[in-house]
């Protein structure tokens, strides 16, 4: 019994009500001026659905009282762009005016209804009421006075039901519209990742070249070396907090560009900080870096750095040599050094995978694992 009474407590049950009544007042003002002609007050709804407005006027008004605090209300806010969303439309506008014209009928002939059955148990007879006429009054009628309230709340609730669903329906994300949702919600978990990455990629880097720097000036006990050591650390710290502020910076502000995150033309910052960690860097750039276009310049960044990264921590202080050339539609960046037993095999760390995820995500490839006694990373990424 409490489960059935349970929309009386709800608001929902209320304001789709209203919803509901709605069309109602044009109905009435219809049947007062033609009441020979009740159908008629459906026809202006015809081209009054095809204006593209009033699609998102219609969803609008269906979220707010329809799908009252729901998140994912199934219903769309967006004007008619095509001629199926504005016939789709139409369809809503008279169902909504055929279904208000129900829960409006209920909701008035049913309270007198009841009023009247009372009557009639009170021994006055009923003669005004075109749906129920009562020339004998008894009292027995009294039995029946709460059956039109049951109808008109059940029909209340059901037709909120119904008009819910027909609203999902026919007011629902065109197939365009859910091809952009999907996209933006794609972008999103994108943009997430490449959060992630950056994070890894530039605080990682920052800790290594710390790590490494720290434990080579207590080996070397030497105060000018251990000097040179705390300004290497010093600036690769400040250049990971720069780092950090941006990635921040994106979190905070979800339309702050991008442009400000570190590109190629910055790559000397990388190789002097692992030539600082005691890496002898021998690096050889050729072609003009400097016209790379921005995501192919970012990632090449991002992957330069991861891999400067693992050779100062799985390697240590060994040659590297790092190669980048901007040549027929392609950015070619490869990275070797030589192989040791803690360099880890192919396909495995979260680094590597990061690396040939950047360059998949651009069109590109990458090769990472041992090529003739040298570890390497190899990124083709186009140009476009």
């Amino acid at each position: 019994m409490a489960r059935l009474l349970r929309p009386l407590t709800r608001g929902t049950t209320y304001t789709r009500l209203l919803h509901l009544w709605t069309p109602v007042l044009l109905v009435s003002v219809w049947m007062y001026v033609f009441p020979s002609q009740p159908w008629g007050a459906a026809l202006p709804l015809i081209p009054l659905g095809l204006i593209p407005a009033v699609r998102l006027g219609e969803g609008v008004q269906a979220q707010l009282l329809l799908t009252p605090g729901e998140k994912d209300s199934g219903i769309s806010v967006q004007p008619s762009a095509t001629w199926r969303d504005r016939s789709r439309t139409v369809l809503w506008l008279e169902a909504r005016m055929a279904l208000g014209t129900v829960a409006g009928f209920a909701t008035i002939w049913g309270p007198m209804c009841t009023y009247d059955l009372t009557v009639a148990a009170l021994g006055h007879a009923v003669t005004d009421n075109p749906l129920l006429t009562i020339s004998q009054p008894h009292w027995a009628y009294g039995l029946l006075a709460p059956l039109p309230l049951i109808v008109m709340y059940a029909l209340v609730v059901g037709v909120g039901e119904l008009i819910t669903a027909v609203a999902r329906r026919l007011l629902g994300p065109s197939p365009a519209e859910r091809v952009a949702a999907l996209e933006e919600r794609t972008e999103r978990l994108l943009e997430r990742t490449r959060i992630a990455r950056e994070l890894h990629d530039s605080i990682g880097h920052a800790l290594t070249v710390a790590v490494v720097q720290a434990g080579a000036a207590r080996a070397a006990d030497d105060p000018g070396f251990t000097d040179r050591a705390l300004v290497a650390i010093e600036d690769t710290g400040r250049a990971a907090l720069e780092d950090l502020e941006r990635v921040l910076g994106v979190l905070r502000e979800s339309g702050r560009p991008v442009s400000s995150r570190p590109t190629l033309v910055e790559a000397d910052r990388l190789l002097e900080s692992a030539r600082a960690s005691g890496a002898k860097v021998d690096a050889e750039v050729t072609g003009p870096v400097e016209t790379v276009p921005g995501p192919v310049s970012r990632e090449g960044y991002r992957i330069l750095q991861e891999s400067l990264t693992n050779v100062l921590r799985h390697a240590g202080s060994v040659p590297v040599r790092v190669r980048i050339a901007v040549d027929d539609g392609a950015l070619s960046l490869e990275v070797r050094n030589p192989l040791t037993v803690d360099i880890p095999g192919p396909g495995r760390g979260s680094g590597l995978r990061g690396i040939r995820e950047r360059a998949a995500l651009l069109g590109g490839s990458a090769r990472t694992g041992p090529d003739e006694g040298d570890w390497q990373v190899h990124a083709e990424l186009p140009l476009r």
